[in-house]
């Protein structure tokens, strides 16, 4: 499918790309962090970054590490990103580890991947201590991100750097000079999950060139954009996206500080782009709107939405003129957020756009580099995911009646395989053709619809489906639902039983609804449910619900490990 909207800088691999960027770019800000002095940032080029590359890369080959697995893990930071580079961009093949693992993990991941050398920060210095003194797998060179220098047998990443510099004026071109195989796995990265079910996906400079250029084609990222940095960077999507992308348009990327600091920190770094997970976007939204209600002035933003859309359709935007006040509170510069990694929701969607923020959603999986179909500059509809990128194909498989079926995807951004795992490769790569697992369709206009994971579907006996996510995206619209789960249970008739589990916001609760008992709060819920099943078919009525405080299982993305929570929530009952 052809959905093109501008020509990209065709790149072979990642070292060519950070060469045919760095040429463009050089000189303007790769990164920006906050210094002792309020107001005041530290900057460094993308020209530096790629020297600090080319430094550390000469340092790893000089230790040995050439072709050599290694892995990378701390919280998002500048050496993570260099790490990565250096290890992907001419010394061996990069790992990334989940930042949230816990030491048997870590343990589990490093036999798994055999890797030989691993970076880490300061907040694994202990269990790394440990991993050291017993020896696990082929780990024999332990590289710390904090440390000024190597003591203990542990190198430090900083010492390599200069080390790396003056082996490079000294004419060690190793690192440089080494050529990149594009087609053969470059990157191994574990889909999320427990150890033990876990697949490695094997990925190479192709399939995440292919993607870059994908989404290159379709969002229009500058040299002027600076984004804020929030996903975890051993997630596919912040480091495809997020990452690797605003290398390739010459961005600039801050780190956030927490969730707690996001709306001070777009403010702070004068944020431009955003790209997150929907449960951030939808709390945030939740948020402003909350604050317009108490300020009084709810009526007056539903007027001027009216106002605004109505000159839309004459090809007047005054939306940020109109809702200045909720733009400034934003920063006044953010122009674009994209939400990737699990689906979002519609109103909320709408309810940004008609704002004049921005928000596009993008879809895609670890396996398929990650991103198959964005909302982009052009061509964008609410509730769908987007148009198809150019260099994929996908197809919707045995669909059913109302055109829904599993998503199937074809092209230069699929995996090579699941490491080390034929059966699970042949399972899901078949002819070319990768099975994604997700249900969805297309509508008349080619955009693509996302219904819900295949796995999640609750089948009624009158062979009826209920798509999960549809129902939550509901519930959580209510005024106090931090978030919700929907899951099916067995009746007395041998039927299935829709019920949902609602994590709720005491403090949300008590401003919204002056209530704090748990009884008071499971009456008011009921009621609430009620209102949502008298806008559905009857037999997607939710019939039972539970309330807890208690947030629901989640990956690091914010994504609800659902196998596992309705296990905890089954074992209850």
């Amino acid at each position: 499918m052809e959905n093109r909207i501008y020509e990209p800088m065709h790149i072979e691999n990642l070292k060519d790309m950070l060469k045919k960027s760095g040429n463009l770019y050089g000189n303007r800000p790769a990164f920006k962090f906050k210094t002792e002095k309020p107001g005041e940032f530290k900057i460094i080029t993308h020209k530096e970054f790629r020297k600090d590359i080319d430094y550390l890369g000469t340092a790893l080959i000089d230790l040995g590490l050439r072709y050599k697995r290694i892995a990378v893990i701390s919280e998002n930071r500048y050496e993570w990103c260099t790490a990565y580079l250096a290890i992907a961009c001419g010394t061996g093949i990069v790992v990334p580890f989940d930042k949230s693992s816990p030491e048997n993990e870590i343990r589990n991941l490093i036999e798994r991947s055999n890797v030989e050398a691993i970076f880490f920060s300061r907040k694994y210095d202990d269990i790394m201590k440990r991993i050291k003194e017993k020896g696990i797998g082929k780990l024999k060179y332990y590289i710390s991100m904090d440390l000024e220098e190597t003591e203990n047998g542990v190198y430090s990443q900083k010492e390599l750097i200069k080390k790396g510099k003056s082996l490079l004026i000294n004419g060690n071109t190793k690192f440089i000079d080494a050529e990149i195989d594009s087609e053969n796995m470059g990157m191994m990265l574990f889909t999320s999950g427990t150890t033990a079910l876990s697949k490695i996906v094997a990925l190479s400079h192709k399939n995440i060139c292919a993607n870059i250029m994908d989404i290159a084609s379709v969002i229009n990222i500058t040299e002027n954009d600076t984004v804020l940095s929030f996903l975890p960077l051993h997630h596919a999507f912040e480091c495809t996206v997020g990452f690797l992308y605003m290398l390739y348009k010459g961005a600039c990327i801050a780190y956030c500080d927490g969730i707690k600091h996001i709306a001070n920190n777009i403010k702070e770094y004068e944020i431009t782009a955003m790209i997150s997970v929907p449960v951030l976007f939808e709390n945030m939204y939740k948020r402003i709107m909350r604050n317009i209600e108490k300020k009084g002035k709810l009526k007056s933003v539903q007027k001027g939405i009216k106002i605004s859309n109505a000159l839309l359709k004459i090809n007047i935007d005054a939306r940020k003129k109109i809702f200045k006040e909720i733009h400034e509170v934003l920063g006044g510069k953010v122009r674009l957020f994209v939400s990737g990694a699990a689906g979002l929701d519609p109103a909320v969607e709408k309810g940004y756009n008609d704002l004049g923020l921005k928000i596009v959603q993008g879809y895609g999986l670890t396996e398929t580099s990650p991103v198959i179909a964005a909302g982009n500059d052009l061509y964008t509809r609410i509730g769908s995911v987007g148009k198809v990128f150019p260099s994929l194909e996908v197809k919707i498989d045995n669909q059913n009646n109302e055109g829904i079926g599993e998503i199937l995807v074809k092209g230069p951004s699929v995996m090579i395989e699941y490491y080390g795992n034929e059966e699970e490769t042949n399972n899901s790569l078949k002819n070319g053709w990768f099975h994604t697992g997700d249900l969805g369709y297309f509508d008349k206009d080619n955009f693509l619809y996302v219904t819900g994971r295949k796995k999640n579907v609750i089948v009624l006996k009158n062979g009826k489906n209920i798509y999960p996510e549809e129902l939550e995206n509901l519930v959580n619209r209510i005024d106090g639902v931090k978030e919700s789960i929907i899951y099916g249970r067995k009746d007395k008739d041998d039927d299935t039983k829709i019920c949902v589990k609602i994590v709720y916001d005491i403090d949300a609760i008590k401003e919204n609804y002056n209530i704090e008992s748990e009884e008071e709060i499971y009456n008011l819920m009921h009621q609430k449910i009620k209102e949502v099943n008298k806008k559905l078919p009857i037999y997607k009525y939710i019939r039972e619900i539970s309330i807890t405080q208690e947030e629901l299982i989640k990956t690091t993305t914010a994504k609800v490990k659902r196998q596992e929570e309705l296990a905890k929530i089954l074992s209850k009952t």
